[in-house]
C-alpha cells in the first residue's frame, strides 16, 4: 500500500499528511485533452531569444535563425487561404521555404525548447497552434477518434509534435495519416526526435529513420541536426545519490503539497491509470517524494514510468527519492533494446528533477 506515514516516534512535521499518488483516479475529459495542447509550464517563458546555444556547436546558433525565419513564414492567413498558395502551391513564392521542420539532435540539446519558442513566436493565437508529444497526440487520437481530430486540428496554422517515437510501428502509421491529412488542410508541421547518447554523430541516420516513417509525408520535412551534449549535465554536479526512507518521510511531511508514495505501490496504480491521465494525476504537486525505489521489473511498466517522468519534467515538479539511484531503474536489456530512447530521456529526466529535490532534504 502507499506510504503516507510520519517518520516512526517522530510527529509530523505539516499539518496534514502529505497527498498520495496511488490515491488519485482522475478522469479527464477529452476537451481538457485538447485545451492543453499547449507548451508545458516548464517551457511557458522560453523564446529563441533565452535559448542559450553552446559556442562549440555551430549548430545551434543555425537551428535559431532557421525556426525564427520558418515562424516568421507562417503569418499571414490560415494555410487553407492565401497562405495554402504560398507553402503548399506548385509555385511557391520562397521555394526555399521548408513546410515542415524535424529537429534530429540528442537528448538536452535544447530541442524542446526549440520546438517551444517556434510555437511562441508563430503569429497566430494560441487556439490555432497545437503542441503535444508523440503519446499525447496519439492520446487524443484515442480519445476523440480519427476523424474529429481531424476536424479539430485542420484549423490549425501550425501542429508541434515533440519527441516523436520511431519505435511504434502502429502508432506511427497512425500519426503519419492524421499528419498527411493535416498537411491537406494547410497546416505546417514542426517536430522532434531523438538520437541514442551514444550515436551523438550519426544525426543523418536518425533523420532518415523519421522520414521513412512518416512515408509519404518525407518531402514536408527540413532535417535539422542540432549537435551538442546533454545540458542537463553541462557543467552540472552529478545527480545526488537516494536519500534514506526516513529523510524522504520527513520532506514529504515538511512540504506542502508533496506526494508521498513508496515505488512498487506507484508503479502498480500506474497500471490502473491510462497515460493519457498522468498529466492530471500530478495536478497541483509541488514534489513527488517516493521510498523504495527499485528496478523496474517489466517493460509495459518501464513504458507507464517514462510517461510519469515525462509529464513530471513538463510541470518541473521535484523527485525525492530512496533506494536505487535512478540510473539503475532499467535493465541492460531494456537499455539495449527497442525501447531505448525512452528509457535513456526518462533517465535522463529524472535526475534533472532530483537535482532539483535536493533542497527539500534541507526542510
Amino acid at each position: 500500500m502507499s506510504s503516507s506515514t510520519a517518520p516512526s516516534g517522530q510527529s509530523p512535521i505539516a499539518e496534514t499528511a502529505p497527498l498520495s499518488l496511488c490515491a488519485r483516479e482522475p478522469h479527464v475529459p477529452a476537451e481538457r485533452l485538447v485545451a492543453e495542447m499547449v507548451p508545458p509550464p516548464r517551457f511557458d517563458s522560453v523564446r529563441f531569444d533565452t535559448y542559450v546555444p553552446d559556442p562549440h556547436q555551430r549548430s545551434q546558433m543555425e537551428a535559431v535563425k532557421v525556426l525564427g525565419d520558418f515562424a516568421a513564414g507562417l503569418g499571414g492567413a490560415h494555410a487553407g487561404g492565401s497562405g495554402r498558395r504560398k507553402w503548399f502551391g506548385r509555385k511557391p513564392s520562397a521555394p526555399s521555404a521548408p513546410l515542415g521542420v524535424y529537429l534530429d539532435g540528442g537528448y538536452g540539446v535544447g530541442k524542446t525548447h526549440l520546438l517551444a519558442s517556434l510555437w511562441h513566436a508563430t503569429p497566430a493565437e494560441p487556439s490555432l497552434k497545437a503542441f503535444g508529444t508523440f503519446v499525447e497526440l496519439t492520446n487524443l487520437v484515442g480519445a476523440l477518434g480519427f476523424q474529429q481530430t481531424v476536424k479539430t486540428l485542420s484549423g490549425h496554422r501550425l501542429l508541434c509534435i515533440d519527441e516523436f517515437e520511431l519505435d511504434d510501428p502502429g502508432d506511427t502509421v497512425l500519426v503519419s495519416s492524421l499528419l498527411s491529412r493535416l498537411v491537406e488542410a494547410g497546416v505546417a508541421l514542426a517536430a522532434t526526435s531523438n538520437t541514442l547518447p551514444g550515436k551523438l554523430g550519426e544525426g543523418r541516420f536518425a533523420a532518415a529513420d523519421f522520414l521513412r516513417e512518416i512515408q509519404g509525408l518525407s518531402s514536408h520535412f527540413r532535417p535539422l541536426r542540432i549537435d551538442g551534449e546533454d545540458y542537463r549535465h553541462r557543467g552540472l554536479p552529478e545527480a545526488p545519490p537516494p536519500y534514506s526512507d526516513e529523510q524522504v518521510t520527513r520532506a514529504a511531511y515538511a512540504t506542502e503539497g508533496a506526494s508521498l508514495d513508496d515505488f512498487p505501490s506507484l508503479l502498480d496504480h500506474l497500471a490502473r491509470v491510462h497515460p493519457s491521465r498522468y498529466g492530471a494525476l500530478t495536478d497541483g504537486l509541488r514534489a513527488v517524494c517516493l521510498t523504495e525505489v527499485r528496478p523496474v521489473p517489466d517493460q509495459s511498466t518501464a513504458l507507464r514510468l517514462v510517461v510519469l517522468a515525462d509529464r513530471l519534467y513538463d510541470r518541473e515538479v521535484p523527485v525525492l527519492a530512496s533506494g536505487l539511484p535512478f540510473d539503475r531503474l532499467f535493465s541492460e536489456e531494456m537499455l539495449n533494446g527497442g525501447y531505448r530512447k525512452k528509457y535513456f530521456r526518462a533517465i535522463s529526466r529524472l535526475t534533472a528533477l532530483a537535482r532539483d529535490a535536493k533542497g527539500l532534504v534541507a526542510k
